[in-house]
């Protein structure tokens, strides 16, 4: 294991800090504190640009390979996570309005807003090879509510999970064979089998028993299998392998803020961390000697 320095890649500019009135969501997460925006949900397209989502402001940026960056959504809502789906549509998940598609620079409509209950409030997402989605919604569950929840969804939606102390990063491993999903309130990374049972839940096991800081946030797998965590409130990011085996502990040189975690497209060892305390990119290679 190997205890490495990530180093600053690119940061929110001050002209597209927000100066405004701090949001609701800013006010529920945040109370009494300034917040010029909380980036989350990093991902890279195929053209290499990162995206990233503003969730108290309603907006989506996109990141140039150069660090150049562009707002690509505003919306009047509180987008947490947005993906490119297979056909190219951009698909999100949004605290406030819950599964959306976004239809143009300020526009979006709503796919879905539960089945039977609504949403508690959605937080991740992550697409499989088989163009299946996985998003989570957590609301503002924990170990003394412990009722977030996972879904799948194809077209048809099916609530997999109900019992999560605020289920949260969510990623599917390079086989399509396995769920990881935060549990950020219980400190835990937890496990499951896409092959899902007809009826009920699947079973589910710990996968990692994290400490520290406030919790696992964002989730990423690599095409080698290792699996990436931000740490909220701690600086930091882990990457384990298929074993659950500490590869690497990775510190950033500034903020605690630690939300999401992506790996390049084209270097399976280049890991990107985001800090949302102060809106900043961090970059860091995890040697691949003996894994």
């Amino acid at each position: 294991m190997s205890i490495l320095n990530a180093t600053p890649w690119s940061e929110l500019s001050s002209e597209l800090h927000h100066t405004g009135a701090p949001s609701p969501w800013a006010k529920m997460t945040r109370p009494g504190q300034q917040m010029h925006s909380f980036l989350e949900a990093a991902f890279f397209d195929e053209d290499k640009n990162l995206w990233l989502s503003d969730v108290p402001y309603g907006r989506v940026f996109k990141v140039s390979p150069k660090g150049n960056w562009s707002l690509e959504h505003q919306i009047a809502g509180e987008p947490h996570a947005m993906r490119i789906a297979p056909d190219g549509r951009r698909i999100a998940v949004d605290y406030r309005h819950g599964l959306i598609e976004f239809t143009g620079h300020d526009s979006f409509e709503v796919l879905s807003t539960g089945n039977d209950t609504p949403f508690l409030g959605l937080s991740d997402m992550a697409y499989g090879s088989d163009g299946v989605l996985w998003f989570t919604d957590s609301g503002r569950t924990s170990l003394s509510d412990p009722t977030g929840a996972v879904y799948r969804w194809d077209g048809t939606m099916r609530k997999v999970l109900d019992c999560v102390p605020y289920s949260n990063g969510i990623c599917v491993s390079p086989d399509g064979a396995w769920i990881y999903v935060a549990a950020t309130r219980a400190n835990q990374v937890w496990k499951f089998s896409t092959n899902l049972p007809e009826t009920g839940m699947p079973m589910v096991g710990t996968f990692l028993q994290l400490s520290g800081g406030l919790g696992p946030d964002g989730l990423a797998c690599n095409s080698i299998g290792w699996l990436a965590v931000a740490q909220a409130q701690a600086g930091r990011a882990y990457v384990y392998d298929p074993l659950g085996d500490l590869i690497a502990d990775v510190r950033l040189p500034r903020g605690l803020w630690t939300t999401s975690v992506t790996f390049h497209p084209d270097d399976p060892t280049h890991l990107f961390i985001v800090d949302a305390q102060f809106g900043g990119v961090f970059s860091c290679h995890i040697p691949s000697s003996g894994h």
